[in-house]
């Protein structure tokens, strides 16, 4: 795992600030503290950190590919290489290292872009082509590793793993994107088509990008799209079976390493899928590490301990409590542009708790978004059975203004939210699922920014971008299109954003074994009645697992990575709920209504409503501004 940075001149005789890109690279020396390095040549310069993984002797970056004609930086894994290298050894290639890097080369020399289909792995990587001249950039297939992107004033290309880096050069502009503020509000981040910087971009998961001398960037190209269009036609038994197999191929190939390797354990299915797997497969122990709170209601040590001993595993734990909340500035940093998925505070502690005894870790991320397994993907497959019953006018004009009359309840489980249910039904199933997906719906939103944010935004939503791939997805049904839109929309700008930037801010390398792609595309192929079925998720992979892990682990309600943020608000945490309100830099931006911020805090405090996440947002992005004018 590594952290990359270049400078691309638009005139292809430019020398390169050799100064300039030194502190790009080493703004991002958490990601590569082994070692670092160099390259330049006209017009050009590539630089690199890293964190050695495999082929800890060897492997240095910038590489060059053996013929001479291409230099590369890399970040990631390619679990497939030795695979590979043993192909391309047959076509003549020859190797000097043991690692996957010199592996990128040869398959990018002997199949150019193509390459990238034949990769298992996680990786952004960026290719000087010295007989083209022109710069290669490509970036895995769910995002699991990131790409910044920019354009600098005199027309030169930069790019680096963190926007840290690009922000590390003196002539980045940043001035702040009111449309990514709107972005933000809706979805707790800000996505992939979009930077918290006007002048700055990220190259989209599963897509490639060619810079050339003397012209504008290229447009990104899509070489991966994940397809709900076809179905599997096997038993239940087969599937299970099938699985099964995915799984365990997908933990072997992750658990090569030369350093010492573990996982996370929250002791939900996914979790401890991976360390079942991990314990069937590993010669020698299992190291695992868990977090846990000092709020019995959101606490999921017990059944993190039960797996642990279960598969006797080397087991860490940790207990967190609001004294956490001071480290908050420090996840501001990590992250660059404002993240509030307040989940980052405990994955951060998780992360330096892993570090103390492994360097790579495996996580259970991705299985969600590819079974089905989050509470508004079995609510959305419901609704939309609904809509499919209903016709559209009944709908909209019976649901709607029902919904308007009926009393909102925050406090109430999901499905007593009648409000929510109605409002849900009343608009198209893409539009609903916008509405599960996002933290502030529009209207909210309006209630919070000025007049004159309102006039900036010029009518821009945030949904628009999220409906539109929604309405566009090669699927089958609504359920169909709502796990699409995880995949290519909520998975890379939240959790796997998150993941990233936690466990490389603690030099651990994190790998997902549950989106290795063959998984993915299995999951993706399944009958909608074997991802949700009487009012349970996942229930195609808890099938597969019944074997092997506890039937209440696989069958209890998801709690999911919760911070008690609420509970802290109300007591402990209420002042700083008070002070993100009132901050001095957030009203200075001229974006928001000082009086909705002020109720917006004493309503949560009272108990009155729960805010909990809008407050969460509004302290993340004062400190993310902070950040960012440093």
């Amino acid at each position: 795992m590594c952290g990359i940075a270049g400078l691309f001149a638009r005139d292809p005789q430019a020398s390169i600030d050799r100064s300039i890109l030194i502190a790009m690279r080493d703004s991002m020396t958490h990601r590569g503290p082994d070692g670092e390095g160099l390259w330049f040549s006209d017009g050009v310069g590539l630089a690199h950190r890293r964190l050695s993984v495999i082929d800890v002797a060897g492997s240095p970056q910038p590489m060059r590919s053996a013929d001479g004609h291409a230099m590369i930086v890399f970040n990631g894994e390619i679990y497939n290489y030795r695979d590979l290298r043993h192909e391309l050894g047959q076509l003549g290639y020859r190797f000097t290292t043991e690692g996957d890097t010199e592996v990128i080369l040869a398959a990018y020399r002997e199949w150019g872009a193509d390459c990238l289909s034949r990769f298992n792995g996680m990786f952004a990587f960026a290719i000087y082509d010295t007989k083209t001249r022109s710069l290669f950039l490509a970036r895995d297939r769910f995002g699991v590793k990131p790409l910044f992107t920019a354009t600098l004033p005199d027309g030169s290309f930069a790019f680096a793993s963190e926007l840290k880096g690009l922000l590390a050069h003196p002539r980045m502009g940043r001035k702040v994107d009111p449309l990514a503020i709107e972005d933000y509000f809706a979805w707790g981040y800000v996505p992939d088509h979009r930077s918290i910087l006007a002048s700055v971009g990220k190259l989209p998961a599963g897509h490639y990008q060619i810079v050339e001398h003397g012209a504008a960037p290229g447009a990104p190209v899509c070489w991966y799209d994940i397809s709900f269009a076809d179905r599997h036609r096997l038993g239940e038994a087969d599937e299970a079976e099938a699985i099964r197999a995915h799984l365990h191929d997908a933990v072997r190939s992750r658990m090569v390493s030369d350093v010492p390797i573990g996982a996370f354990l929250s002791g939900g299915v996914d979790s401890s899928t991976v360390v079942a797997m991990m314990a069937d497969i590993a010669k020698r122990q299992v190291t695992t590490c868990s977090i846990g709170f000092d709020v019995p209601d959101v606490d999921e040590t017990e059944y993190a301990r039960r797996i642990a001993q279960q598969f006797d595993t080397a087991h860490h734990e940790k207990i967190v409590d609001p004294a956490l909340f001071d480290r908050v500035d420090r996840i501001a940093a990590m992250f660059d542009e404002p993240f509030a998925d307040a989940s980052a505070l405990p994955t951060a502690e998780v992360c330096a708790l892993a570090r103390q005894h492994v360097t790579v870790a495996l996580s259970g991320d991705g299985a969600d978004e590819a079974f089905a397994g989050y509470r508004r993907h079995v609510f959305h497959a419901a609704e939309q059975r609904a809509r499919d019953f209903l016709p559209a006018s009944l709908r909209k004009y019976g649901f709607g203004p029902l919904a308007a009359l009926y009393p909102k309840a925050d406090w109430a489980p999901r499905p007593l939210r009648a409000k929510s249910t109605l409002q849900a039904l009343a608009l198209s199933g893409e539009e609903a699922y916008a509405r599960a997906l996002g933290i502030m719906t529009p209207d909210a939103r309006a209630g919070l920014f000025s007049s004159a944010m309102m006039d900036e935004l010029g009518g821009y939503r945030a949904e628009q971008p999220l409906i539109d791939l929604m309405r566009a997805a090669p699927a089958r049904n609504g359920l169909d299109r709502a796990q699409y839109a995880d995949l290519k929309f909520w998975l890379p700008g939240d959790i796997l954003t998150k993941v990233d930037r936690t466990s490389m801010a603690t030099s651990l390398e994190a790998r997902e074994p549950l989106l290795d792609h063959r998984l993915v595309e299995f999951a993706a192929k399944l009958p909608t009645g074997r991802r949700v079925q009487r009012g349970e998720g996942k229930y195609a992979l808890k099938r597969a697992m019944a074997g092997e892990l506890p039937h209440d682990i696989l069958h209890r309600p998801k709690q999911g990575f919760v911070l008690p943020i609420a509970q802290w608000f109300r007591s402990e945490l209420k002042e700083s709920a008070r002070a993100a309100v009132r901050s001095q830099r957030l009203l200075d931006t001229g974006w928001f209504d000082a009086t909705a911020l002020s109720n917006l805090a004493e309503s949560h405090i009272s108990g009155r409503r729960d805010h909990a996440r809008e407050l969460w947002q509004l302290l993340m992005l004062d400190r993310s501004l902070a950040s960012l004018d440093r």
